[in-house]
């Protein structure tokens, strides 16, 4: 009899292992309890390049490549908070992923090179640096003091400036009542080139506008045509004064509670939708602006003096982040060089 229990025992401990080899895929069983879901915030509007490639790229590459464990649900427009209050919950692993700005910066500075005054040159430029050595040693610091996992960068895009009367030369900016983002260097560039700045959220700006709190803002026109700020400003200065990369980031816990197979599904989608954002964001340049045109906007191409004049008034901005970080000179160099 005891040799019998010992079989039976031996039996039922053999088809135990036998059910969880099966199930030992790497991606785990669709559906029910063993479906995660990724929810994703960011500050954009529902039309912008970065929510199209969400939609059409990451969240079916997530889905299908996971075969169903993991679920993509896109919360755009600020819906989870402006950026500050999404990314701490990306920190916190309230939410499980952004796509935020440069926000860190304030405390991971090397992250706030991107956004320095006319670095860099094109899209091409942009893209070649951050997603090279030079975009991994800005964000070497991030995981270890946040506790956010980096996947992929992408382009918010080159920044502009509109308004609501025209910006022809440096002297138009005197008085101009300018939204920036609370960001220093921000504020920094627009003191430099002697307008009153104003810091406030993104989704305050439109009835900030309205308002006429403020003259203007900046921003790359994809964000002003998808915003609607077009409603209420009349001019586009194609200053081109900075770029603004954003990224993709993931709660570290999040990612390391994932299996290998998840983490490779969701690192290859975040670089496809991230390429592919880029490349939605240069090509809508044209297309963007002859909407803005037919909807009333003047657009203001500086003259090689005007430019120039801009980018003269922001130097001393450059000498003040060599005295401050040691490190500065050499990475912006290296940036430069790049552009050849």
């Amino acid at each position: 009899m005891k040799k019998c229990w010992v079989f039976l025992c031996l039996v039922l401990l053999s088809a135990s292992l036998l059910l969880a080899g099966c199930n030992a895929t790497g991606l785990g069983e669709a559906g029910g309890d063993n479906t995660q879901t990724l929810k994703v915030a960011n500050y954009f509007a529902s039309e912008h390049p970065q929510n199209v490639a969400l939609r059409e790229k990451f969240k079916p590459l997530v889905e299908e490549g996971s075969e169903g464990t993991l679920k993509v649900e896109i919360y755009d427009n600020s819906q989870l908070g402006a950026e500050q209050e999404f990314y701490d919950g990306v920190r916190n692993g309230t939410i499980e992923m952004g796509i935020p700005g440069m926000i860190m910066q304030s405390s991971i500075e090397k992250l706030g090179v991107t956004e320095w005054p006319f670095l860099f040159k094109d899209y091409e430029h942009a893209k070649n640096v951050l997603n090279g050595p030079i975009g991994d040693e800005l964000l070497e610091d991030l995981e270890e003091k946040h506790g956010v996992h980096p996947l992929a960068w992408s382009a918010n895009g080159f920044r502009m400036f509109s308004s609501n009367k025209e910006l022809a030369s440096v002297e138009d900016f005197k008085d101009l009542r300018l939204r920036m983002p609370n960001i220093e260097h921000y504020i920094d560039l627009g003191k430099a080139l002697g307008a009153t700045v104003s810091p406030m959220p993104i989704s305050e700006v439109f009835t900030a506008l309205e308002q006429n709190v403020v003259d203007g803002q900046d921003n790359p026109i994809a964000t002003l045509r998808a915003s609607g700020w077009y409603e209420v400003q009349d001019y586009v200065l194609e200053s081109r004064h900075m770029f603004s990369p954003n990224l993709y980031i993931i709660n570290s816990k999040v990612w390391e509670g994932l299996s290998e197979d998840q983490q490779k599904v969701v690192q290859e989608a975040a670089q496809k939708s991230a390429d592919y954002e880029f490349e939605l964001m240069q090509k809508s340049y044209e297309e963007d602006k002859k909407f803005l045109e037919d909807k009333g906007i003047e657009f203001i191409t500086p003259s090689k003096e005007f430019q120039k004049e801009m980018e003269e008034a922001t130097e001393p901005l450059y000498e003040s982040y060599y005295e401050k970080f040691p490190w500065a000179e050499d990475i912006v160099e290296r940036i430069k060089e790049q552009a050849n």
